[in-house]
């Protein structure tokens, strides 16, 4: 019987995490000549409402739900931090990491490790099935091209490079989408509704641990379209990251609210709110920042940040 290997993205997955994780065990299986093993996409946490606009949309399931590494082979996908990956990884054996992230990782022997600086996993992936001449299906092409629209918010990202754009292009027409733009948009609005969800589904909708200089460091991010109705709840979200920073013990808990229309982002910061001034120059006030301009998490909130830690 062939030894499982689970190909997982982050926690709290978003759509690029799932999508790459789904076509990597694809491309995988396509491209092995010899048999190594069964590879299983995977998701640490439940799916976003965008994710699943962006599955059903191309007939795909939801990956099966991992809760611990321990004693599983693993490949990581759109991630490399330990903090952010699943419980109990350190235990198990990971095989590759394939990601776009900032690299905070350590291994205690060689391992395929592809890491590019562009605007998303997908795009490494779609380019590997490229760079091979394989066929890329039409449905596997449908969600790598919605996971590039994701997470370079449909190319408005600081972190969208032309090598993102080019294979986005590629994808869109074996997936057979005629405006790459109109669609982008419409994955985008399947997530940007706060309409039904908890605060704490909005803050753990997309969000991020990190380890800035020993400090547990927590960021979360939200995209809008509807302005009016973040303003309505800003204040019971405000109240409960107070909350999640008490229990949980986090120097700095962030959420970083992203108008995709306007082109900024509002952060509602909690906890070492002197660290946000020095890294963006800008007051804080009343737990709230804006930040004109600003789209990226990965880009413009870490780095200035961990700098300053």
């Amino acid at each position: 019987m062939a030894e499982r290997i689970y190909i997982i993205g982050h926690r709290n997955p978003d759509t690029d995490s799932i999508c790459s994780a789904i076509a990597y065990a694809e491309f995988k299986k396509e491209t092995e000549t010899e048999k190594e093993g069964e590879y299983i996409p995977a998701r640490i946490g439940d799916i976003n409402s965008e994710t699943a606009y962006v599955l059903d949309r191309f007939g795909f399931k939801e990956p099966i739900l991992l809760d611990n590494g321990a004693g599983k082979k693993l490949i990581l996908v759109d991630h490399n931090e330990e903090s952010q990956s699943i419980e109990n990884c350190s235990m198990g054996e990971i095989v590759e990491v394939i990601d776009h992230h900032k690299i905070n990782f350590k291994y205690p022997k060689p391992i395929f490790y592809h890491s590019e600086p562009i605007g998303s996993t997908a795009t490494i992936i779609a380019d590997k099935f490229l760079s091979c001449g394989k066929k890329i299906k039409k449905d596997i092409g449908g969600i790598l091209l919605s996971a590039i629209l994701s997470d370079t918010v449909v190319f408005k990202s600081p972190t969208t490079t032309k090598k993102d754009i080019e294979i986005a292009n590629k994808l869109a027409k074996i997936a057979e989408i005629d405006n790459i733009k109109e669609f982008g948009i419409a994955v985008k609005k399947a997530k940007s509704s706060l309409s039904g969800l908890s605060v704490l589904d909005i803050i753990y909708s997309d969000f991020k641990d990190f380890d800035f200089n020993g400090k547990r460091v927590g960021i979360g991010q939200i995209e809008i379209v509807d302005k009016k109705e973040y303003e309505e709840r800003k204040e019971e979200l405000l109240m409960e990251l107070k909350n999640i920073q008490k229990e949980k013990d986090y120097a700095l808990l962030i959420l970083m609210i992203t108008n995709i229309m306007e082109e900024g982002s509002e952060l509602l910061v909690v906890g070492m709110t002197d660290k946000v001034e020095k890294a963006f120059g800008k007051k804080v006030k009343n737990n709230r920042v804006y930040l004109k301009g600003v789209m990226s998490r990965k880009k413009e909130i870490v780095p200035p940040l961990e700098g300053i830690f």
